[in-house]
């Protein structure tokens, strides 16, 4: 079991935008194209922000009727193509609780993300701004994941240890 209580040979993972973009396709609700346009206009540079509000219904499409679960689901179905923000946001704001605490998932400034991706949530229920298509998000999908896989395949650039350092004299 993973620390959420879902069982790790349960908790889907994301391999490539591609498979990802398969699903979100398959979404008859446009609240989450809304929701990261919002968000592109209000925080152009917060790239990961934007994915969270695209990203947020994740968990209700891979598990349906899976109840307060999904955002955990989605968190980590995410974590390893898009990185750890982007679960951390995805986590937080699905989570059930006061607006504005990243549930004890981040620092402060995760605190006030999660809270401005409640408000656009909320600000996209009503009929809003044109939201666009889902196929407008695949370039900034690839450059996060791409992002993502540095970070996560980056290696010190000195090398690794080569023995302990002793000293004489």
């Amino acid at each position: 079991m993973s620390g959420s209580g879902v069982p790790e040979a349960e908790v889907p993972c994301f391999t490539s935008v591609v498979e990802l973009m398969e699903l979100l396709r398959g979404s008859p609700d446009d609240r989450a194209l809304r929701t990261a346009a919002l968000l592109r206009r209000s925080h152009p540079a917060d790239k990961e922000l934007q994915l969270a509000g695209l990203l947020q219904d994740v968990g209700r499409m891979l598990r349906p009727g899976d109840g307060a679960r999904h955002a955990v689901l989605a968190a980590q179905a995410l974590r390893s193509l898009l990185g750890d923000r982007v679960a951390r946001l995805v986590r937080a704001a699905g989570a059930t609780g006061t607006a504005g605490t990243a549930g004890g998932t981040g620092g402060p400034d995760d605190a006030e993300a999660v809270a401005t991706l409640r408000r656009a949530r909320e600000a996209a229920g009503a009929s809003g701004p044109d939201a666009g298509v889902l196929e407008d998000w695949r370039p900034l999908l690839e450059l996060v994941a791409a992002g993502s896989c540095r970070a996560a395949n980056a290696i010190d650039p000195l090398g690794p240890p080569r023995g302990s350092i002793t000293r004489t004299g």
